[in-house]
């Protein structure tokens, strides 16, 4: 119900104008998980640092109905190596993974059709246990060419023939 206009407000109920906020102080990345002023460290084991990373996993779910693995292959293993790679490519472009990585991921392997004979056959020695050893996964990924990372999913799957030339083997 509206205010009557011919009761007068009492004082209490009056707008009241707060503390005003003062500047902002300017940030100094000084924490241990904050990017240092030379750049990220680089090195072994240190990985892609992307924002939201993990967004991966959530989006790899959505694609595992379309996942065709050889036999003795591991849905968990499988999921880690593609995640992985799509983690790298969206770090390499400075956002968080989005569903065309997680389907460059899984095309590059030869997971989603089309793979040849040769490449299943590497996959399936190089992508077992990607899920429990990190070091081994992280292998993997940095395999993958940085110039094949910028490729897109169907340029990627156009070239699987010559998949040997989108990794560092």
């Amino acid at each position: 119900m509206a205010v009557d206009p011919h009761v007068k407000p009492k004082l209490v109920d009056r707008p009241r104008s707060g503390t005003p906020m003062p500047p902002s102080r300017s940030f100094v990345a000084g924490r241990p998980g904050d990017v240092v002023r030379d750049g990220q460290p680089l090195g072994h084991m240190f990985g892609s640092p992307g924002p939201d990373l993990g967004y991966a996993l959530v989006l790899a779910e959505r694609f595992t109905s379309r996942i065709e693995p050889a036999p003795h292959e591991h849905e968990a293993d499988i999921v880690a190596a593609a995640t992985g790679i799509a983690m790298r490519r969206a770090a390499t472009f400075g956002r968080a993974p989005m569903g065309l990585d997680i389907e460059f991921g899984l095309t590059i392997l030869g997971y989603l059709g089309g793979a040849p004979a040769d490449l299943i056959e590497w996959r399936v020695l190089h992508v077992s246990g990607a899920s429990h050893e990190y070091a081994e996964k992280l292998h993997l990924v940095n395999a993958v060419k940085g110039a094949a990372l910028r490729l897109a999913p169907a340029e990627v799957r156009e070239r699987l023939g010559t998949w040997r030339d989108l990794f560092d083997l």
